[in-house]
């Protein structure tokens, strides 16, 4: 199924590599304007069937930046139909020791960076005849215990409340909506579940047998903004390959 976005302008927060480079080629292939923004210049730009993205430079914590962004866009290209909250993250750190500074910092990229950037996109979509959709890309974590990454469990697990809250203030112009993602393999991947033996067995936990790829959180934003999911807002689509097996049902000697 092909899913038309030419004439249609997309920012992708962080979607130069990682997860947000997946979305991006995704929205490329769609015939989409996508806008990069990320904070590290990139060495080449993506590009699908001749269609290059845009780059622009910018810390999304940083919330004169963030207008920047949005104001380019809308100056530059007249719209904005879609935002995309990617970035984000946290390095492994024990709870009990993790300093204020880095939790705070953590809780930044993953709950307020995304909050301003939408409020920031909101202005010009409430201003539009079709308004806009805005995607926020959530986290398993943000449903289950995050143990080594607890303030970004619980910045996730804030966002999907915040989907929730938007969807309702924004309505009916504007389209808020996210995805949790579960496991993907990345060109990261090796730093969370180790050499190929060990993401082949990380893999074997997962119900469909595999990590996501990049693209299939790609494809499940593509849906979220498109007419197929016009009466999609303040949900959120579970991308995780069916979740993770109950550890009690490996543990007790019952027959399953």
């Amino acid at each position: 199924m092909n899913i038309d976005f030419t004439g249609k302008t997309v920012i992708i927060t962080g979607g130069g590599k990682g997860v947000g480079l997946g979305i991006t080629r995704c929205f490329l292939a769609s015939g989409a304007t996508v806008v990069i923004c990320s904070r590290s210049e990139l060495e080449s730009l993506p590009e699908v069937n001749g269609n290059r993205a845009h780059f622009v430079a910018a810390d999304v914590r940083d919330v004169e930046q963030v207008n920047r962004v949005v104001d380019h866009v809308q100056t530059t290209f007249g719209r904005l139909d879609v935002l995309v909250n990617n970035a984000g993250g946290a390095p492994h750190a024990d709870a009990a020791t993790a300093s204020p500074r880095f939790s705070e910092k953590i809780i930044a990229l993953n709950l307020l960076a995304p909050l301003n950037f939408a409020q920031a996109a909101n202005r010009v979509m409430q201003q539009q005849a079709d308004g806009g959709v805005i995607i926020n890309i959530a986290s398993v974590s943000g449903e289950r215990p995050s143990p080594g990454t607890a303030a970004y469990g619980a910045a996730k697990a804030g966002l999907l409340n915040l989907t929730k809250s938007l969807a309702v203030e924004w309505a009916p112009k504007v389209r808020v909506t996210a995805v949790t993602c579960g496991m993907i393999r990345t060109e990261q991947a090796h730093l969370h579940y180790g050499d190929d033996a060990g993401i082949a067995a990380v893999e074997a936990t997962v119900p469909l047998n595999r990590l996501a790829n990049p693209e299939d959180i790609g494809n499940a934003c593509l849906f979220l903004a498109s007419p197929l999911a016009a009466y999609v807002s303040g949900g959120s689509l579970l991308v995780h390959g069916g979740g993770e097996k109950p550890a009690f049902l490996d543990a007790g000697n019952a027959q399953h």
